[in-house]
């Protein structure tokens, strides 16, 4: 990768970092509030349970489309961790191009879906449903650009970053 697309990449990367840790304190925050509500002042309060909800929505999308890095992802590698890095690139680069085609493909109608729901807003905070949503659209299209650059970089010869489960001590 050219230093100054790795130098933009590390900084998205730790600005959605900085993201995903305040979205992570908010639903924090929301859920003492809701537990203090609903225990000490026996005034159950909806707003909480929604925030989570949304701070969960867009934890889980920014932090897989800018945070995650791709040796993190999970992955079904039974087979490709038999086979040569010949052949690995070129399942990952059957692999993106499809992720690309796909996500492509369904772009449009999910601009378009998502546009609709502004007819919709949320039960307790009241925020338009397409405001909501839109953190997808920017999902679909960063996949698009990650598994395109992962293409790309089949193509070039680079294999993929190998991720050694028994060193990374995810308990298994």
């Amino acid at each position: 990768m050219p230093r100054k697309l790795s130098a933009a990449a590390a900084w998205i990367r730790r600005r959605a970092e900085n993201v995903v840790a305040g979205l992570l304190g908010l639903m924090f925050v929301a859920f003492i509030v809701q537990v203090v509500f609903r225990y000490f002042f026996n005034l159950p309060v909806g707003w909480t349970s929604e925030l989570s909800v949304i701070a969960w929505l867009y934890i889980v999308l920014l932090g897989s489309a800018f945070w995650l890095k791709e040796g993190e992802e999970i992955r079904f590698d039974l087979l490709t961790g038999r086979v040569g890095p010949r052949t690995r690139r070129v399942v990952a680069f059957v692999v993106a191009v499809a992720a690309v085609v796909l996500f492509g493909m369904a772009l449009p109608a999910t601009v378009s879906y998502v546009a609709f729901m502004k007819v919709e807003s949320s039960s307790y905070m009241k925020i338009r449903m397409d405001v909501l949503y839109s953190v997808y659209v920017l999902f679909a299209v960063a996949v698009i650009v990650r598994y395109g650059w992962a293409a790309w970089a089949a193509l070039r010869g680079e294999a993929a970053e190998e991720v050694a489960v028994e060193e990374k001590g995810y308990g298994l």
